[in-house]
């Protein structure tokens, strides 16, 4: 029986009583496009609201007019019962709202304390006092169970700890209102109780969050009510006690959800004699000379997925890049098929059938302000498949990105349109697009569905599993436990860049991965 949503309590104009937040028929154009449509929002003092929706559903605009990145072009906001309009970030954090990104807006050349302290004041000061942003830091981050290093380049972080930097810098900047767009992706187990925790001991100190993600489970631990976004518009919104997880699946994607892919028990082909790409013995450093990889060994077979799992920062990264190319190591050798191709460079490795999908689409994967087609054809643009007489086919590259863009779900207006304008997951689903549609023998996939929906995740599964059945190996990245387990034939852990466990998947479970994670034998 469907259940019907709240009608969420209203707050009226100039009230000090009912939502600390209120936002009344918000909407937001691009163009002809409706990011936002009439969507309704409120929080509570001291509640966790989850977001939930489909990438591109209007999440990530509703919480930029929020933020005060982007005007809305009807509707109106109130905080503490007062009608505001932000013009800008400033304004937004003057009215104690901070927001998590799910792209960080940190400048990766200064450190933690000078990144904190852009755009601060001091009294008597052109700039802020570092040392003592510094201090405060540190003591804030002790108060919440945050390990931060204030003195640490952002460059020298992982994609975890830098996510650690914006959520201090938001409780540094006196935020009431805290918004935190996916912010366990790239979390342990372990981490995402210790958040979930310091979210609850927050809101009852008064802080009031909403909280986006995809995870059920998470919002289950945390939230007191979810609101759902489908097509730019508000669905309902439900209290978490009254209201099932199928209806709220059903709800966000407009129809029942697939069946979780299940675990592969056994691999899809035999071991072959040779493995179609091996690492031996490899090692890493970092800029400082410190190693980031020590003496890491494996392998894996035509048809097989090996699991990678580890808490962001423990040399995933850099073992990816290794396997791709970009990186040379410091000891030890890379091989395809037996052939050594330890300084074979990222364009050679693509010609012999190997494929990279890195980490962090923004930074590492995708060109932004270069169109769908152009990002779709950019690593084999100089093929035959794209080129006539010595000159760019264009019309193959438009072809081609229209057949990408129907097989894969990506929501946008057209080939033509930048990357930068798509949501975070259509972002997501160009980047493995471009690996996938290749047809390659070996894959190096990390962190695949990071900021993903449930459809997306679904359909990124599918191309992966569906990749391994037509003998492709599969080297996957990922900090999310649950795709591990239900990906991999084998599953090894990274641990303070060493291989410290590896397992069939048939003989392991969550919790002994999860201990494995943070250095614990079993």
């Amino acid at each position: 029986m469907a259940i019907s949503p709240l009608e969420p309590a209203r707050a009226a104009p100039g009230s000090t009583t009912g939502p600390i937040l209120q936002m009344d028929k918000s909407t937001v154009r691009f163009g002809e496009v409706v990011a936002n449509d009439r969507v309704s929002f409120d929080l509570a003092p001291g509640e966790i609201h989850a977001l939930l929706g489909e990438n591109g559903a209007g999440k990530t605009t509703l919480m930029r007019v929020l933020a005060g990145l982007i005007q809305p072009d009807e509707g109106q906001v109130f905080v503490r019962g007062e009608a505001r309009s932000f013009e800008s970030v400033a304004d937004s954090v003057a009215a104690g709202i901070g927001m998590v990104h799910q792209h960080f807006m940190l400048v990766p050349t200064l450190t933690v304390a000078e990144n904190v302290s852009l755009g601060l004041r001091s009294a008597g000061r052109l700039f802020p006092n570092t040392a003592r942003v510094g201090r405060e830091l540190r003591a804030l981050a002790d108060k919440h169970g945050l390990s931060l290093d204030p003195s640490a380049r952002v460059s020298d972080l992982s994609i975890g700890q830098q996510q650690r930097v914006e959520i201090v810098k938001a409780l540094y900047r006196g935020a009431t209102i805290l918004i935190l767009d996916e912010p366990t992706a790239v979390l342990t187990p372990g981490e995402t109780d210790s958040l979930l925790a310091m979210l609850r001991s927050l809101t009852e100190q008064g802080t009031s969050v909403v909280f986006i993600s995809h995870k059920l489970r998470e919002i289950r631990a945390v939230a007191d009510r979810v609101t759902v976004l489908r097509h730019g518009q508000t669905v309902g919104t439900w209290a978490l006690d009254s209201v099932a997880d199928a209806e709220l699946t059903s709800a966000m994607i407009g129809r029942d959800a697939a069946p979780t892919v299940s675990s592969r028990l056994a691999p899809t082909t035999s071991v072959a004699p040779v493995p179609r790409l091996a690492v031996e013995r490899v090692g890493a450093r970092d800029r400082r000379g410190h190693a980031v990889l020590d003496s890491v060994s494996l392998s894996v077979a035509p048809g097989e997925i090996l699991g990678i799992a580890g808490v962001d920062g423990n040399g995933q990264t850099e073992l990816a890049e290794i396997l791709s190319g970009v990186r040379r190591p410091s000891a030890g050798e890379v091989r395809l098929d037996g052939a050594n191709i330890t300084a074979a460079t990222v364009a050679e490795r693509i010609g012999h059938g190997l494929a990279h999908v890195p980490e962090d689409r923004q930074r590492t994967g995708l060109i932004l302000d270069l169109s769908i087609a152009e990002n779709l054809a950019m690593e084999t643009v100089g093929t035959a498949m794209f080129s006539r007489r010595g000159s760019l086919n264009r019309a193959a590259v438009r072809a081609h990105a229209e057949d990408i863009i129907s097989r894969f779900d990506i929501r946008c207006s057209g080939p033509d349109q930048r990357v930068r304008d798509l949501s975070g997951g259509n972002q997501q689903k160009v980047l493995i697009a471009r690996a996938v549609s290749r047809a390659p023998s070996a894959l190096v996939v990390s962190q695949p569905t990071r900021g993903v929906d449930l459809g997306a995740v679904e359909n990124i599964h599918r191309q992966i599993l569906d990749l391994a059945a037509q003998g492709c190996a599969v080297i996957l990245i990922s900090t999310e436990l649950d795709e591990i387990l239900a990906l991999s034939d084998r599953i090894a852990v990274l641990y303070s860049g060493t291989i410290i466990s590896t397992y069939d998947r048939a003989t392991v479970d969550l919790g002994t991965l999860g201990m494995n994670m943070t250095g614990q034998s079993v």
